[in-house]
């Protein structure tokens, strides 16, 4: 029995079809539609016959661009890499000041799209626009003097940073459901009287810590961080 063939291994390299036969549903039309759903659901809110009710259209029309979820996904996480900046080292005054701008900006896109951080490393990211934040960033550390695999270690432990980072408030903000952390933690605080005596350091913690982490507490977290990440880069210039 013959093989059956094997599907790419991204949409990015998807044999061109035929225009003649292309339904009237663009490719633009169909990712409008996934991000929709995607940032008003997340992934599971994402099905091919979800989407294909939502634009009204026939599964025949979606599927003329995408041969599954996983290429819908590919076209999806391209569109919102279009809103992340690199920007450029001789106008930011160094490789530094590039790659917080760098890292800020791909905070600032998975906030507004947390189904995304999932989503790095799951496929190929070789779209147009993730293609030109690459080059961006290779261009911004490479401007440090990291070459090989080492601007591959570098620019690697700056993305695993921001995706964490950003993941787990886009969590914390989701789930809040509006309350604060005073709030939230007055709740708890049964529990914490409880367990002082075993983990006094955690209970004062808490109380201390937890009890008043606001917006700006969130900000002076996600910089201390970025900023040792990038001290530690500096240190291995060279």
């Amino acid at each position: 029995m013959a093989a059956r063939p094997s599907q790419p291994v991204s949409v990015w390299v998807r044999p061109a079809r035929n225009r003649r036969d292309q339904p009237t549903l663009g490719r633009d039309q169909i990712v409008d539609a996934a991000l929709e759903l995607l940032d008003a659901e997340g992934l599971t809110g994402l099905s091919m016959r979800r989407l294909g009710a939502k634009l009204n259209a026939g599964a025949t029309s979606v599927y003329w661009h995408v041969a599954n979820k996983d290429e819908l996904l590919e076209l999806a996480m391209d569109r919102v890499m279009g809103e992340v900046e690199v920007p450029d080292p001789e106008a930011a005054g160094g490789w530094r000041p590039a790659a917080e701008g760098y890292a800020r900006s791909l905070r600032t896109m998975i906030h507004r799209h947390p189904w995304t951080m999932t989503q790095f490393g799951a496929r190929p990211l070789l779209g147009p626009n993730a293609a030109r934040v690459l080059e961006g960033t290779l261009v911004a550390f490479g401007h440090a003097g990291f070459t090989g695999f080492r601007l591959e270690y570098a620019l690697s432990l700056v993305v695993d940073y921001v995706i964490g980072a950003a993941g787990s408030e886009s969590a914390w903000m989701k789930n809040q459901g509006g309350q604060t952390a005073s709030e939230i933690l007055a709740e708890l605080e049964p529990y914490f009287a409880a367990v002082a005596g075993r983990h006094p350091r955690l209970a004062a913690h808490a109380r201390e810590i937890w009890a008043n982490e606001t917006a700006e507490v969130l900000e002076g977290r996600f910089t201390f961080g970025l900023e040792s990440v990038l001290d530690g880069l500096e240190k291995r210039v060279g």
